[in-house]
């Protein structure tokens, strides 16, 4: 075990060479890039700051908020390679399974035959839909039930948003995407083989899958930062911009639950829960008064442990202490001093 933990400690660093995480440096650039046209369009007029002073600001990367999501990096790279890597949910028993109903369903597997650039653009594609829509629906489900959104709620307990904050979470929920992660690769390797047989490959770009490389490149690591970048209502509709995400990261209560999709919009559309970047030119991150007080290492892994379990017990158990409602509710709870 321990030289599990320090294999991956000492892997942290290649992070930022690896197209699979999100601060690969190619993909850090890119939004630099991208900050460019919202700094000379609003931000200089408005502050007459330097731009490195606009991208870095201390108030933002030095801020209590920021160092705990930069300690979690580590000690979230430790608690996972201690505990659940050897027991989190496999691709291949997934595939398995997929293969076998579909062929006790359907029959004998298709196995189309179709060019092979056809085939390679079909799975690539499937792996991308199939893997944007479990993330909805596993966001969706964090916000919704309330033992869950406590483990959640680390994540949205962050002041402020830095391109690590991608890493504040609670490693029960690292868990529930490492599993997730697996179903999604079965489900699509399955269906994969049933209809195109062996001959399965993705396009990649160095290593990452096409679509969620252009994905990342395309401004990613702006959706946890201070820099409001949006999209346009039109293509908001499709694509969920990083303003849309800093959005899902308000403490106003009419923003709760909303632009739960990763890349995609049409999941939220589809559940009423899209807001376009138009919609809401004002925002503050937090919880707001829902917040649970994740200001140290100690609190946000154990809080949400012992809150997450009183939302299990029977109402007449759990309201002998603090309420436990999940966004949703809160945002009913709400309503009415908004209005």
């Amino acid at each position: 075990m321990i030289e599990q933990i320090w294999q991956s400690l000492i892997a942290l660093p290649s992070y930022l060479l690896d197209a699979n995480k999100r601060i690969y440096i190619p993909y850090l650039l890119s939004a630099v890039v991208m900050a460019l046209p919202v700094y000379f369009s609003v931000e200089q007029a408005k502050s007459g700051k330097g731009f490195l002073k606009f991208l870095f600001p201390k108030s933002v990367w030095l801020s209590k908020s920021a160092k705990l999501d930069y300690g979690l990096l580590f000690t979230n790279t430790v608690i996972k390679a201690a505990t659940f890597s050897p027991i989190v949910l496999t691709m291949v028993p997934v595939a398995i399974f997929i293969t076998d109903s579909m062929e006790y369903l359907f029959g004998t597997p298709l196995h189309l035959d179709w060019p092979s650039e056809l085939v390679i653009v079909s799975f690539t594609l499937m792996l991308f839909i199939v893997d944007d829509l479990t993330r909805f629906l596993l966001h969706l489900a964090l916000h919704k039930v309330p033992c869950l959104w406590e483990i959640h709620k680390v994540h949205h307990s962050a002041k402020v948003l830095t391109p690590f904050t991608i890493y504040r979470s609670h490693p029960i929920e690292s868990y529930f995407y490492a599993c997730r992660m697996a179903l999604t690769q079965g489900i699509v390797v399955g269906f994969g083989y049933h209809l195109f047989g062996t001959g399965l490959s993705m396009y990649d770009i160095l290593g990452a899958n096409a679509f969620v490389f252009i994905f990342n490149i395309f401004g990613a690591n702006l959706r946890h930062s201070h820099i409001r970048f949006t999209w346009g209502d039109r293509l908001e509709r499709w694509f969920i911009s990083p303003a849309q995400h800093q959005i899902h990261h308000s403490d106003n209560p009419q923003h709760f639950d909303t632009n739960l999709g990763s890349a995609l919009a049409i999941w939220d559309r589809l559940f009423g829960s899209l807001i376009r970047a138009s919609q809401a030119p004002d925002i503050t991150i937090g919880v707001g008064k829902y917040d649970a007080g994740h200001d140290s290492l100690l609190a946000i892994y154990i809080k949400p442990i012992r809150l997450g379990f009183k939302a299990l017990l029977p109402s007449k158990w759990a309201n002998k202490g603090a309420k436990v409602t999940p966004q949703s509710t809160q945002l009913k709870e709400a309503g009415d001093k908004i209005k």
